[in-house]
């Protein structure tokens, strides 16, 4: 892997992050302020929440193998 694209990957891994963060974030707000009347939220904010932190680890895990190599 070159530089340049150990670079984008990189800058992927913090986006992906970021937009992981935003989704925990959400997911606290209905803990904090809808539930119990929100309880159907759950699985939709849940989901996304947990398809984010995939996708996250996912590209981590590929930035960490490029780093090693």
């Amino acid at each position: 892997m070159t530089d340049e694209e150990r670079k984008t990957l990189d800058k992927e891994v913090r986006q992906l992050k970021r937009i992981s963060s935003e989704w925990a974030s959400q997911l606290h707000d209905l803990v904090e302020d809808r539930l119990p009347a929100g309880y159907q939220e759950i699985p939709g904010i849940a989901q996304s929440t947990f398809d984010a932190c995939k996708a996250w680890a996912d590209a981590s895990a590929r930035l960490n193998a490029a780093q090693q190599s």
